[in-house]
């Protein structure tokens, strides 16, 4: 572990470096970042990042962050829970509330509860009425690297009924170029979720069959052709960890996600600019619940309770041509 850079609010903030055979990753206590991933026999990291804590405060907050306690949005910027409407931030355009507002999660320092050469524990606590939600939260976040693997364990827990959504934002290019022309998409999801103008799940649920967001088999993707930022409905219920997502470079350099959660979000990062590259640079690849699903009766619960703490593990698998 080693000092990375100090905060505006005046904390430092640490890099924490796992390896184990063929992957090297690193990791940074500010949003529980992951801000470099190395594979073996590639020249270039597959994430991007930066190696400024002020972009990471800036423009690349969600850049490799973990999001929450809310991912996503919602559309109303309030949600019920048991009767009492919760009014909450209206970070977005000033009507709706994106990713948790000023205090969420990737906008703070977590604290570094264990690690190793191959592991580290990150923990962050939320009070009562932060982010606009009930609850005294403590959220865990195990990171582990083994092979080719990068798993990500996710447990929160509260002392009262709340609402959990996380998300690992991470941007991905697997040719190091300046845009993601070229990548292939494989997402084993018969339906998605079409948005709004505001980019809000509309409450339909889109069979994908004879859309251009049918991924179930793999396909080239170009910026624009189709646009995305869509959740893809993997089940209506958390299920045992399965590969539900491809994504592979025209270098042949790629990655397998599997996730236990309902849904995966592909964003094609149209305003996600980090300084001195332009937009479409990476895809973002966000396993999680359904968005706003509060908003919308049909979609999988993301309530939580004392008794029913949230839960979730996603894996990256990561893979390149053999020389």
């Amino acid at each position: 572990m080693k000092h990375f850079g100090t905060a505006s609010t005046g904390e430092d903030v640490h890099a924490i470096t796992l390896s184990d055979g063929a992957l090297r990753v690193t990791l940074l206590t500010w949003g529980a970042i992951v801000q470099d991933v190395r594979l073996a026999g590639v020249d270039r990291s597959l994430t991007l990042g930066s190696d400024n804590i002020a972009d990471y405060e800036g423009e690349m907050r969600h850049h490799g962050s973990l999001i929450g306690p809310i991912a996503n949005r919602i559309s109303t910027a309030r949600v019920k829970i048991d009767g009492m409407m919760h009014e909450l931030e209206r970070n977005q355009d000033g009507r709706i509330h994106l990713h948790s507002g000023a205090r969420a999660t990737h906008r703070r320092l977590w604290q570094v509860a264990a690690h190793s050469a191959s592991h580290a524990v990150l923990t962050c606590d939320l009070l009562d009425g932060e982010t606009g939600l009930p609850g005294n939260r403590t959220i865990m976040a195990t990171f582990r690297v083994a092979g080719d693997r990068l798993s990500l364990d996710i447990t929160g827990t509260t002392d009262a009924k709340t609402l959990m959504n996380f998300a690992n934002h991470s941007y991905w290019n697997f040719d190091g170029t300046a845009d993601w022309s070229g990548h292939r998409l494989w997402v084993n999801a018969p339906r998605c979720l079409p948005t709004d103008a505001d980019y809000c799940a509309t409450g339909e649920i889109l069979d994908v069959a004879g859309t251009d967001l049918d991924f179930r088999t793999p396909r080239a993707i170009a910026p624009k052709s189709p646009w995305l930022d869509n959740n893809f409905c993997l089940s209506d219920t958390p299920a045992p960890l399965r590969d539900v997502l491809t994504l592979t470079g025209a270098s042949g350099v790629g990655m397998t996600v599997a996730t236990d959660q309902t849904g995966i979000q592909v964003y094609d990062g149209r305003d996600a600019i980090r300084p001195g590259h332009a937009n479409f640079e990476g895809l973002a690849i966000e396993a999680q619940g359904w968005p706003d699903a509060p908003t919308h009766r049909a979609f999988p619960s993301i309530e939580v309770t004392p008794d029913q703490p949230y839960t979730q593990s996603t894996t990256f698998r990561f893979f390149a041509p053999r020389p």
